[in-house]
């Protein structure tokens, strides 16, 4: 069985919605499980603490979780063209991880969600994927064989799945973006399968 992680950060729920539908991808191939994770929001006030679990949503991810899984999707919303602080926060206290070469080998994958059409949907996988090279992880893109990435008006790379969520973050996913979700989940549990065996 492989297991793969799927971690994100929202704050509308627009990338959560992204990572339930690459989970739905991951757990479409055999013999293969999606862990579903988020981190928690970064507060501007020292003395703020958050709980260890969520009011609502999946639990928050630990060191365990990476170590566990066997390939990661990595979620984000675009912060002017680049990862979330939460996420980025996350990902920077695992200089452990590097260190011990934890996450060296395995196949990883990125998606996003911006306000507009050019909100930074591309530079901004592009800054997730910069921590995971440094971990020795195999990225992983969305190749032109899935159709909806040539035929969307919205959202979606050949980086990564991406989402126009609307000014008002009030758009759905639309069907192009839902298979391009589906598709890279898929994609990264297959990849995690060849990789195990």
């Amino acid at each position: 069985m492989a297991e793969l992680l799927v971690l994100y950060y929202s704050r509308y729920g627009n990338v959560a919605s992204m990572a339930e539908t690459v989970c739905q991808g991951v757990e479409s191939v055999a013999g293969c499980t999606a862990r579903l994770r988020t981190v928690p929001p970064v507060s501007s006030v020292c003395e703020s603490t958050e709980d260890s679990i969520p009011d609502t949503g999946p639990p928050y991810a630990s060191a365990d979780d990476l170590i566990d899984c066997d390939g990661l999707a990595l979620g984000s919303p675009t912060r002017f063209g680049n990862m979330a602080a939460p996420l980025k926060y996350f990902l920077d206290g695992t200089g452990d991880l590097w260190l011990s070469g934890k996450l060296t080998g395995k196949p990883a994958a990125v998606f996003t969600s911006t306000g507009s059409m050019h909100g930074g949907q591309e530079s901004t996988l592009l800054s997730m994927m910069l921590p995971l090279l440094h971990h020795g992880m195999i990225l992983l893109g969305v190749p032109y064989q899935v159709p909806e990435l040539a035929t969307t008006a919205s959202g979606g790379t050949p980086y990564g799945p991406s989402h126009t969520a609307g000014s008002n973050n009030d758009r759905a996913l639309t069907q192009e973006e839902k298979q391009i979700c589906l598709a890279l989940g898929k994609r990264l549990a297959e990849t995690a399968q060849k990789l195990k065996q």
